[in-house]
């Protein structure tokens, strides 16, 4: 089969040991993305398979229309609302889906967390420049960083990266409150963490506070200006999830008017993020580009799954088939 590797910006997808299955197909990587419609009809137009890296690149009704020759998508991971299902099964592509595994968002949320508390990027990168212990050259801003011993880290969501999590904030002596569903609260309080009493008090008396939660119609612009506005003068705001779980300009607006202090993200509305965005001149903000699940471990974990459900389609026996209606 003709098979598209798409949005490899690392140009790492080639190294990986699992990049042996594709043996005897025509493979092709795409290591930059392509904008609209029309460009990315025209790159994909003369392949049978797509391999997907997350959600990088949106397949709608309108794109899939425009590839005729398109039998199957290969997910890594799960699909989530890139792709449109619907649209894929009524034209008779089959969509596999792949594995995950919650290690590398949990241990990157972490180290957001301990990066952006101990102020180690802004120390780091002033040292380079002669400047010895200066967190900035505001004097406002040349505050001293933290530790997160005592503090109170607020979990939104309890599922396996949000377990994981509070294991680590466990092991550094924190305080975890845990908001979300029912059973999430639940589940938190057998494993002794606390449940929030409500959602104001949870953004109210979280120092961290970090989202753990899917994208969904129900979590799309979940939190609002009104929750960040609770938040303390010092309180980090840590988003390593979905950006669009933030009301759109909500985080900007109360990262300007100082609840919370500061916000840590791995996730933004536009990826790649462009240089100028708003976001990146707001000297309380540290910065990741969506490095949640990029690591070694990780995509030889995802890329083996996502190459083998090609084999096996190709093979004419696919497995982890999300769309079997689709006809074939």
């Amino acid at each position: 089969m003709k098979v598209a590797i798409l949005d490899d910006y690392q140009d790492c997808v080639r190294n990986l040991d699992c990049f042996s299955l594709l043996a005897g197909h025509e493979v092709q990587i795409f290591t930059n993305s392509a904008r609209g419609i029309g460009q990315l009809a025209v790159r994909l137009t003369e392949f049978d398979a797509l391999v997907l890296i997350r959600e990088r690149t949106r397949l709608s009704a309108a794109l899939l229309n425009k590839l005729p020759k398109l039998k199957l998508i290969s997910q890594t991971g799960k699909v989530s609302g890139h792709v449109d299902v619907q649209a894929a099964t009524e034209r008779g592509i089959t969509i596999v889906e792949g594995v995950g595994d919650p290690t590398a968002p949990a241990e990157l949320t972490w180290a957001l967390i301990m990066a952006a508390s101990r102020k180690i990027p802004q120390y780091a990168a002033n040292l380079r420049d002669g400047l010895w212990q200066t967190a900035s050259i505001n004097p406002e801003l040349n505050t001293l960083g933290r530790v997160l011993k005592g503090r109170t880290l607020g979990i939104w969501g309890y599922g396996r990266i949000g377990r994981l999590v509070a294991g680590y904030a466990k092991a550094f002596g924190m305080q975890v409150m845990v908001w979300g569903s029912e059973a999430s609260r639940a589940a938190a309080s057998s494993h002794g963490h606390a449940a929030a009493p409500s959602r104001e008090r949870f953004f109210e008396q979280a120092d961290v506070l970090t989202l753990h939660l899917r994208l969904s119609d129900a979590t799309r612009n979940l939190v609002t200006e009104a929750d960040l506005a609770r938040m303390k003068p010092d309180a980090l705001f840590v988003n390593t999830s979905r950006a669009e779980l933030v009301a759109a300009g909500a985080l900007e607006a109360a990262l300007q008017r100082g609840r919370p202090g500061f916000a840590a993200l791995d996730v933004f509305e536009s990826e790649p993020l462009p240089a100028d965005a708003p976001l990146l001149r707001i000297p309380t903000v540290l910065a990741t580009p969506h490095l949640g699940y990029v690591e070694k471990d990780s995509y030889e974990l995802y890329f083996r799954a996502a190459f083998q459900n090609v084999v096996d389609f190709a093979n004419g026996t696919p497995k982890n088939v999300l769309n079997p209606q689709a006809p074939r």
